[in-house]
């Protein structure tokens, strides 16, 4: 069409799409302040209800278990915020009666802006990078959840948007393996297909999820409909969970530090699973954390015995 118009259009033709260019870096800019706030307002105390509901039988030979609901106290903490990398820590404090608390390292969520790759779930104990395609990378932010020791769960990737007036988030559909609460029972299925969902409310935020129950042979068994909700609550020991994060922070940053270069040289994680704890490591590096806080180890040995430990577990799985 250019070539149609009279060199005077032509000459004045870039002009708007200057005008469109500069116009639309504020725009960006701000769509992506407007993204990190909605991250960050998910840091601080609440009261949790776990809401998860098999719903739909894919098969005529399986019965939905009954709806479990559970919940708690938790603790989420920013505990990085480099612009475009974002960690929350989750801690669940837990009444044990007597006045004493009980501090659970529970999961972590890190967020990235516009990543070349993610770490997803690809089969049983194992890892693997994906590429996110350049065509999906703009805008983009990905979500890598962590397990307790954290080892990675699942990973995906997705763009806040507005419908309705409400602004969520949206994962692509990804693998995932099995939350405790359903490896624990040796289900018929053994992994999930699903999609997270994101979104900051009045109250607090909610993290939804849609997750297609498979088998090994990635057969649809049954779906599941997850419904986590944050309310804001203070009203318990939220002091409990903020001295452990500051007596094992410096641990749990090498425990991530090792995570990562192990899946960074080794082109993913591979290690085995068990039901009750989730890596065959899990129940241990945890118990080294405990015991950097009590003062029964040092943490430069507790980091030391820890490393082991990944090193030793991640290469039996190879």
């Amino acid at each position: 069409m250019k070539l149609l118009l009279p060199i005077a259009l032509s000459l004045l033709a870039p002009m708007p799409a200057l005008a469109q260019t500069t116009a639309s870096a504020p725009v960006a800019k701000s769509a992506f302040e407007a993204d990190r706030a909605d991250i960050l307002a998910m840091a601080g105390t609440y009261k949790v209800k776990f809401d998860m509901q098999e719903s739909t039988s894919w098969r005529t030979d399986y019965t939905p278990i009954p709806v479990k609901v559970s919940g708690g106290n938790e603790v989420v903490r920013v505990i990085e915020d480099s612009g475009k990398t974002i960690r929350l820590q989750h801690l669940l404090v837990v009444d044990m009666g007597e006045g004493k608390k009980m501090v659970i390292k529970h999961w972590r969520q890190d967020w990235q802006y516009e990543p070349a790759k993610v770490l997803v779930y690809s089969d049983r104990d194992a890892w693997t990078w994906t590429e996110v395609p350049a065509a999906e990378r703009k805008g983009a932010w990905s979500q890598t959840v962590y397990q307790v020791d954290d080892s990675p769960r699942y990973g995906g990737w997705g763009k806040w948007t507005d419908i309705g007036g409400v602004r969520r988030w949206e994962s692509n559909r990804s693998w995932r393996p099995l939350a405790r609460r359903d490896a624990v029972r040796g289900p018929v299925y053994d992994r999930y297909l699903g999609v997270n969902r994101h979104a900051v409310s009045p109250a607090g935020w909610i993290h939804w999820q849609d997750n297609l129950k498979m088998d090994g042979a990635t057969t649809p068994v049954v779906q599941e409909y997850v419904l986590n909700s944050y309310t804001r609550f203070g009203d318990f020991d939220v002091k409990a969970a903020d001295d452990y994060w500051a007596a094992t922070k410096g641990y749990w940053a090498a425990i991530r530090g090792e995570w990562d270069r192990i899946a960074a040289t080794k082109k993913g994680i591979r290690i085995t699973e068990e039901a009750d704890h989730g890596t065959v490591i899990a129940g241990r590096v945890l118990e080294i954390a405990d015991e950097i806080q009590q003062g029964k180890t040092s943490e430069a040995d507790g980091i030391k015995t820890a490393k082991a430990l990944m090193d030793q577990a991640t290469r039996a799985a190879n």
